[in-house]
């Protein structure tokens, strides 16, 4: 049976590598700017980066995500795209228009495998994964802010059904409208009982909505926000895969008994502003 939530032991995650989603210099240097990337990643670096970021990567089941002629370099966050349900995949309508195709291309390759689609988000309605967490079967949270809106979590609400109770957390508004300010920038579960959060932006309706639900707090420190401290994936109950150089983030999940490995993300993650929640999409959780 498996798990619906964050942080549950990872069985089976989809990822795309640097290889098929950057796939070139070329590409790269004409894509960053335009994506707001903070400067253009290094392909060779990149390569080396991903290959000890999948090293750490705690699952039996990998998939490879392929490269095709009309993704971004955005593709290589695969989370956002799709989410996982009970009742099957829900495809996702991105809020940044340039990403659109990466559902139907990644959907492709998770129904071979078997995986049942149980709906969609069209237009006018947005959403992308990195709005949108698990607590367990019945709860859930989603983000509403510049890439997922009012429809597109109506229409979410319509797909999950009754038997799930959807909090909409209001996002506050990046700096810039094209910028990403996802659910998961400000709140990454590590365990049934245990986030990580970014106080500042937690409405307080929702830390008193996850209060109820029994969990307790890990706070990022003020300056570790914007090196991503807040993104942290869970790839079995309290043992999380971060990046490195967040020593006040590292030390205080180690002190709630998490066990913390760290990979070096300058190009794959610092660059695009997309950590490890960014670079996976778990399919299965057990």
């Amino acid at each position: 049976m498996f798990k619906f939530d964050e942080y549950s032991s990872i069985a089976q995650v989809a990822v795309r590598s640097a290889q098929n989603a950057f796939v070139s210099e070329a590409k790269l240097a004409s894509q960053w700017q335009a994506l707001r990337f903070h400067d253009k990643p290094d392909m060779a670096s990149s390569l080396a980066e991903y290959e000890g970021f999948l090293a750490l990567l705690e699952c039996d089941v990998v998939i490879e995500l392929p490269m095709a002629d009309n993704l971004t370099i955005d593709s290589i966050y695969t989370r956002d795209s799709i989410l996982v349900s009970p009742k099957g995949l829900i495809l996702c309508n991105m809020g940044r228009a340039s990403r659109t195709p990466e559902a139907t291309e990644n959907a492709k390759v998770y129904t071979q495998l078997g995986h049942q689609v149980a709906g969609q988000i069209v237009s006018p309605g947005t959403l992308e994964g990195g709005d949108f967490i698990w607590l367990d079967e019945h709860h859930a949270a989603v983000g509403l802010g510049p890439r997922t809106n009012e429809e597109g979590i109506r229409q979410l609400q319509d797909i999950l059904g009754t038997e799930v109770e959807l909090f909409v957390v209001k996002l506050p508004d990046p700096d810039h409208p094209d910028d990403v300010l996802h659910l998961m920038s400000i709140i990454s579960p590590l365990d049934k009982d245990l986030a990580l959060i970014y106080r500042p932006f937690m409405p307080q309706d929702f830390i008193l909505w996850l209060q109820r639900q029994g969990i307790a707090f890990v706070d990022v420190p003020e300056e570790e926000y914007l090196p991503m401290g807040c993104n942290v994936l869970a790839m079995a109950p309290r043992s999380v895969l971060m990046l490195e150089n967040l020593p006040g983030v590292k030390a205080r999940l180690e002190a709630e008994g998490c066990t913390v490995a760290t990979y070096m993300g300058l190009e794959i993650s610092r660059k695009g502003e997309g950590g490890p929640t960014c670079l996976t999409r778990p399919l299965q959780r057990i």
